[in-house]
This record gives structure tokens, sequence and C-alpha cells, in this order.
């Protein structure tokens, strides 16, 4: 039986154990790595049960539906006023899952944490709980508060816990990197809240609901001039090009599991607010301005996949990478139909789960070796089969592998770019041959041929990061090889999405 508090939980599960942590003694590291990955496992729970739970074809748009009044009949404010109104469609409930797997899988990874992991897993789970709100709010207020409750504490995460990085020509320490995002994430988030008290004032209905604001026809100029906020505001996080810049190196910086959860989830809910703010809210200025984000996103692909292909550090190729697989989102989305729209949610969940794997591996080999230059290995599978066999998984997830996550998601993406922008159709293809072509190269450079004597200490995954790897690599076959449970609760939902045909 489904019920709203199943949404609530998601979210205040994370903060009651962020309150909890606060009391437990520094001095007893092991029961809070215990505790952060019991709470996890309970939150993976959540978002399974809330996933499967999701019931397709109903005549409700939104389920589990919760609604709680927080303020009403003040100033401006209707009856309603701001709710704390919680409820998820087919797409809400592909992300939340993918929220509570990248949770989870991330706690296990960081179980190796000894430096101040208390304090680690208290903001790591304040970002959780921003997370799950995100994608589970329908109330403009709330969503964007949780949107900032999940950014805000990157910056702590990555200065205290992130590394630096030192190239022969720059160098970029982890605070110029967490101040970067941050500053950049924060600039972004003000068009943000400016375009959503400019729908609020527009509408005059005195009310922050979503659904009820869905049925508002706004003014074809209003939808205009507006839309560009929240696809700017909302796109920065989601890597739009030229506004990416903070995305590698925040990726690069950040410790392990924030890396996870950074490229896995969090660049996600810019793509979710593309969708939830701007294509619903503002259907015709978003048909107006589609063909300005199709051009931005193909860039995205080219661009990301060739800077991927010049790189020589482990997370700088995967940090472009998911800004060149970001772009195939954006390009999903711009194409205004439902197999393109479809392919772009099945690219969030599936770029979540792979890239997320991809760092917790880089991470397994930098805590090692304390280097994450490609070209210092070689012959990688002779000392870590294990961590080489999950490493080329995610890779080749990557590349669009049938079988693998990726080819659902690229496929579907490639049929909606083909009916409305063919020539970009051609190029978003040659992203993908240039991904192969890096995902290749850094196999063949680091895992295989002769091996590296320097490296004879290295070790194979613990049993820990073996778990988390194995959870992540479950999904990427499960949507690959049985697509059906996320293709039609998907699908559901776009179909309701105003303009997709």
């Amino acid at each position: 039986m489904q019920t709203g508090y199943i949404l609530l939980a998601t979210i205040a599960v994370p903060l009651i154990a962020a309150a909890v942590l606060l009391a437990v003694p520094s001095r007893y590291p092991n029961v809070v790595r215990a505790f952060a990955v019991a709470v996890s496992f309970a939150l993976f729970g959540l978002s399974l049960y809330a996933f499967f739970a999701y019931q397709i074809a109903q005549v409700e748009q939104y389920q589990f539906d919760l609604r709680w009044t927080w303020i009403e009949n003040i100033g401006m404010l209707g009856e309603e006023g701001i709710t704390l109104h919680l409820g998820i469609d087919g797409i809400g409930a592909a992300m939340v899952l993918l929220t509570g797997i990248v949770t989870f899988a991330g706690a296990l990874i960081s179980w190796k944490i000894d430096y101040r992991n208390k304090d680690f897993f208290i903001l790591f789970f304040v970002l959780v709980a921003g997370v799950f709100g995100v994608f589970a709010s329908l109330d403009l207020f709330f969503w964007f508060f949780f949107y900032e409750l999940a950014v805000l504490p990157m910056y702590l995460l990555i200065a205290v816990w992130g590394s630096s990085s030192v190239f022969p020509t720059f160098a970029r320490t982890k605070e110029y990197s967490a101040m970067k995002l941050t500053l950049v994430l924060v600039g972004a988030s003000v068009l943000i809240f400016v375009g959503i008290f400019a729908v609020f004032v527009e509408a005059g209905l005195g009310t922050f609901d979503l659904p009820t604001l869905y049925e508002v026809e706004f003014d074809e100029d209003f939808q205009k001039i507006v839309f560009p906020l929240f696809l700017i505001g909302c796109g920065v996080l989601a890597g739009l090009w030229p506004f990416h810049t903070w995305s590698p190196d925040g990726h690069v910086a950040a410790p392990t599991a924030v890396s996870m959860l950074h490229a896995g989830v969090l660049m996600k809910l810019g793509a979710f607010g593309i969708i939830r703010l701007g294509m619903q809210l503002l259907p015709e200025g978003a048909e107006f301005w589609m063909p300005a984000l199709i051009t931005l996103g193909t860039i995205n692909v080219v661009y990301g996949a060739i800077s991927a292909m010049a790189q020589t550090d482990f997370k700088y190729m995967v940090g472009y990478s998911s800004v060149s697989h970001m772009g195939y989102v954006l390009m999903g989305l711009a194409t205004m139909n439902a197999v393109g729209v479809n392919g772009a949610v099945l690219q969030m969940f599936s770029h979540g789960v792979m890239t997320a794997l991809m760092f917790a591996m880089v991470g397994v080999l930098y805590d090692q070796a304390h280097t994450r230059d490609m070209r210092a290995f070689g012959g990688l599978v002779k000392r870590m089969p294990h961590f080489v066999a999950f490493f080329s998984i995610a890779g080749l997830a990557s590349l669009g592998l049938p079988g693998l996550s990726g080819f659902v998601a690229e496929f579907n993406i490639f049929l909606g770019i083909f009916r409305t922008y063919p020539a970009l159709g051609a190029l978003a293809i040659l992203g993908a041959a240039i991904t192969a072509v890096y995902v290749l190269r850094m196999m063949a450079q680091a895992f295989f041929g002769p091996a590296n004597e320097k490296w004879e200490h290295l070790k194979d995954m613990s049993r820990y990061e073996y778990a988390g790897g194995a959870l992540l690599i479950a999904f990427m076959f499960l949507m690959g090889v049985y697509p059906s449970p996320f293709v039609d609760r998907i699908a559901d939902s776009v179909l309701r999405i105003p303009g997709i045909g």
C-alpha cells in the first residue's frame, strides 16, 4: 500500500542519523561506520520500495502524496501558502532509486575514512537528505530549500576530506576547487530563485504548489523570458557548457564517496530541475529555447569526450566523461519527443550508477598508489583482477555496450535526436565513438600489458569496496538486460509533460 510517509522517511532518516551522530563520541570510529552503513542500507531499502511500489498508468500523476501546511494566509499567500508537499512520478521514482543505490554504495566505500569520520558522515547525510528532498518535493519553496541543502555541504566535504591536484604547469588545491564549485553553483541558484518568484507572482495564486502551478497558462512572452533562468540555473549543476568548468575540478578534489554522489546524483538535480521547473511549468518557453539547448548539449558531448581523451589523470578523465555523458541527457531533453526525453531520464540513471562505479574504482587505486596518472601503471589485471573487472564494466557501459545500461539509454536518445535533428545525431554518435577511444586506451595502458614492478604491493578491493561496486554493477546489468521496469515508469510520466510528442 502506498503511503507518503515513505518519501518523508527518505528525507527524515538521514537528518535524524546526522543528529544521532552528533551524540556519538569521536573515539568510536567503528561505531560511526557501522551506523552510517546501516542507515544507508535502510535508505536503499526505502528507495527500492518506492520505485517498485510506484504504479504505472494511474490517473494520478504523482503518487505517495503527502501534504503538510507550513505557512498559510500570510501576506500574498493564499490558503495553501507554503506546503511540504511530497510525491513522485515515474521520473522521480527512478531518481529516488538512484539516490538510494549511490548512497549505500558510497557509505560502503567510505568505511576506510579515518580522519574525522563522524563529521564526514554528518555532512554526507545532510547532503543525501537534500537530494531526496529535491526529487520528492512538489512545492517550489521546499524544492529550492532542499536543492540548496544538497549543494552547500559540498564545500566542507571537498575542502576538508578532498585531495589537491598538482601538474607540471598548474595546481588545483582542494580549497580552490571547493570554493569554485560553491560559488558557481550558488551563483546559478540565484537565477533559479528569481525564476521561482517570477512564476509565483505571475500566477497570482498565492501558492508555491507545483501541481497547482502546472494548471496555470502563463503568457507566452513570460515563458520565453523566464525559461532561460531555469535552464541556465539548473543547467549549471547538470554540467551545461560553457558553465561546466567547476565540475571536473570538483570531481577530482572530492573524496571518493563525494565524487560518487557529486557525479552520480547531484548533477542529475540540474537535469531534473530543467524538467520539473522548466519543461512542465513553461512548455512554450521550453519549445522556444530547445534549439539552443540541443546545440549546447551537442557541444557538451563532443567537447567533453575530446577533453576526456586528452587526460592522463584517471579522475579528470572520468570528470570530463561526465560532462560528455550529461550532454546526452541535455540533448535528449531538447528533442521534446517521447523517445528522446525517455532516453534522457534513462541516461540520468545509467550515468549515475556507471560514473559512481568509476569514481569508486579510482578511489580504490589512489588510496594505495597515491597517484592517478594512468601512464604510471600497467598490467594491473595481474595484481587487482576484481578491480580491473569492475572498472572495465563501468567503462564498457559508458561507451554503450549492449547488455549494459548505457546502451539502452543512448539508443533511445539517438533515436529521439535523429527524429528532430539528424545532423546533430551524427555528432552525438561521434561523441560515443570518441568515448570508446579513451576508455579502451585507458584499459590497454593501465590494466593490461607488462606489469610494472613498482606496484607489486597493490592489493585488490576490500570486502566493502567489493560490495559497493557489485551493487552498482547489478543495476547496470538489470537496466541493460531487463529495462522494462525503468522504461515503463519513466515513459508513463514523460508522456504527461506538456509539449512532448
